[in-house]
């Protein structure tokens, strides 16, 4: 892989990084209300909302907060949050690994779920049974991530008590036992996205005339599948794995509120409320830094994959 087309790629993520720095702080100010008024509560006087926004400088004219903003930020500093009067950078410290640790056992999850049965259901295509995996998650697709969430807590976490209905748990063994049934929650929305989508790959290549030129050779079906099939059709589902990254995160904010999950999702839930502008901006910031990087070892991976990618 030429070295030029990582730094090219790289470079490519400090417009995108600009240009959510602009948009996010511009919506956190359209957000209705103030923080000086969520801090101190509706019995606040308009003298007191005044000299606390004046403290916060929230009183100062929108180009200068926003240059102040910028050169926090080269600075490393991402302010503090207002309402729990600590540095952003620590809070997201502290959750993050939370939400990096979820979203990494919803991809594993999704893909164990999509890989297998889009196979099969391309192997067995036309079939009931592919008739019946592209129903299922057709279905699974349709529903929101909230609503699957609700019904996998309460199935399996209050009624049959097979898993933790929140909390975080402990030690690596504990995070995987707590963090299942969200993680599968994100997981199936996942799962639902790739199937079809590598289903059709699989058809297709399975179709293409070197595959059939292997089976004329004698290779096993197996061999076929794993060396000239899988490696083949895996491409565009990578890529499309790589776009819903992001998706995961946002599923997260909402999947972290349900299940009582001490990750970012939920901190960005407290902060919107709490009209906590660093916090908003702080988290919208670390969102954007981690798509961006995901895009990146994505186009790597295809490029890996489908060096016609890298010259194009």
């Amino acid at each position: 892989m030429h070295s030029h087309y990582v730094l090219k790629r790289l470079l490519q993520i400090i417009p995108t990084f600009l240009a959510v720095m602009l948009v996010v702080f511009l919506l956190v100010r359209l957000l209705p209300g103030d923080p000086a008024s969520a801090i101190l509560g509706d019995r606040a006087t308009a003298d007191i909302v005044e000299r606390t926004n004046r403290q916060l400088g929230l009183d100062q004219p929108l180009p200068t907060q926003f240059a102040l903003f910028v050169w926090n930020l080269l600075q490393g500093n991402l302010g503090d949050s207002i309402s729990l009067k600590v540095p952003v950078l620590r809070l997201i410290g502290e959750r993050l690994p939370v939400t990096l640790f979820l979203t990494v056992y919803a991809a594993a999850l999704g893909l164990l779920l999509a890989v297998p049965l889009a196979v099969l259901a391309a192997v067995r295509r036309n079939t009931w049974v592919d008739a019946l995996i592209r129903g299922v998650f057709q279905v699974g697709l349709s529903l929101p991530v909230f609503y699957v969430a609700l019904q996998l807590l309460t199935l399996l976490g209050a009624r049959l008590g097979w898993f933790p209905i929140g909390g975080y748990g402990s030690g690596t063994l504990g995070h995987l036992y707590h963090l299942f049934l969200p993680a599968l929650t994100l997981g199936l929305n996942l799962a639902a996205v790739l199937v079809r989508t590598l289903r059709n790959s699989v058809i297709e290549v399975i179709t293409a005339e070197y595959v059939e030129f292997a089976r004329a050779k004698g290779l096993r079906p197996r061999l076929i599948m794993t060396r000239h099939v899988l490696r083949n059709a895996l491409i565009p589902t990578v890529t499309l794995l790589g776009l819903n990254i992001g998706a995961l995160i946002g599923g997260a904010v909402i999947t972290e509120t349900v299940f009582a999950i001490p990750g970012v999702g939920r901190l960005m839930v407290d902060a919107i409320f709490g009209r906590d502008y660093p916090v908003i901006q702080g988290l919208t910031l670390t969102f954007a830094v981690i798509v961006s990087l995901v895009f990146l070892m994505t186009d790597l991976i295809h490029a890996r994959l489908d060096p016609r990618t890298e010259l194009s």
